[in-house]
């Protein structure tokens, strides 16, 4: 009886040998600069979906609600909160133009700045006073909705940055029916809705321009100053306000020269 030979070992039946792991070519600094790269790209895109995404929905609330909430509660105060939002259309004609009238009167005209305010409050700053009209409505907006309180050049440019993407993409009136549905109009008050309840017990569309201008004139310190019951400093920032409003027009027109 024929014994069969076992097969001979060829190189095929052998295991391939594990091959080493590749070591990276990159540097450190070529590291660092990826990295940067993939976060600055990150940012880009969420910053633009959330500025497209706003355009749309309602901000349901804003970084400073949650600090002033928080401040309160460190102090030990009541966290009180309250802010509902109302549609452009729902909010007075009065109250659209004693905002403008107060804190930018070059609103429906600017594309996100104004740069002669900005020069005055810096030479006004130089000389050690300070003076409110640096900031637009929509720089205002743009720092209430994305961004912190703070005064560094860091914040400043990310103010500057999400200002030109909301003129871009939300345009004139979007601005200002978020401004007006998220800024701070008393302790604890945050939009037009709350704020003409908390003031004057009435709704939003139904202010008279001198109930609108007491709101507008109070907005360099909300938290200090009242609507009603004012103290002299404010009825004559109402009554200036009341002017001024004359010269915004009958009604405000996003897509004009601001008037109809």
């Amino acid at each position: 009886m024929a014994v069969k030979k076992p097969a001979p070992k060829t190189t095929a039946n052998k295991p391939k040998p594990k091959a080493a792991p590749k070591k990276s070519t990159r540097s450190f600094g070529e590291k660092v600069k990826w990295f940067f790269i993939k976060a600055a790209l990150w940012f880009f895109g969420v910053s633009i979906a959330s500025v497209v995404f706003f355009k749309y929905v309602p901000v349901p609330f804003t970084p400073l609600m949650i600090i002033r909430a928080i401040e309160n509660k460190l102090d030990g105060k009541e966290v009180y909160f309250d802010h509902d939002w109302e549609p452009i259309e729902k909010i007075s004609m009065n109250l659209q133009k004693a905002v403008i009238a107060s804190e930018d009167g070059t609103f429906l005209t600017h594309n996100g700045f104004d740069f002669k305010a900005l020069q005055k409050a810096y030479k006004s700053n130089e000389r050690g006073r300070r003076i409110r009209g640096g900031s637009t409505i929509s720089q205002q907006t743009a720092k209430n909705v994305f961004l912190w309180q703070g005064k560094s050049y860091f914040r400043k440019g990310l103010e500057a940055y999400f200002t030109v993407l909301i003129e871009i993409i939300w345009g004139k009136e979007r601005i200002m029916e978020v401004y007006l549905n998220s800024i701070e109009m008393g302790d604890g008050v945050y939009g037009a809705y709350a704020a003409t309840e908390h003031w004057y017990r009435r709704d939003a569309s139904s202010l008279t321009p001198m109930q609108a201008a007491g709101i507008a004139a109070i907005l360099p310190n909300p938290r200090k100053f009242k609507a009603t019951g004012s103290s002299s400093y404010i009825n004559r920032r109402k009554e200036r306000i009341v002017r001024e409003m004359r010269y915004v027009g009958k009604k405000v027109n996003y897509k004009g020269d601001g008037k109809k």
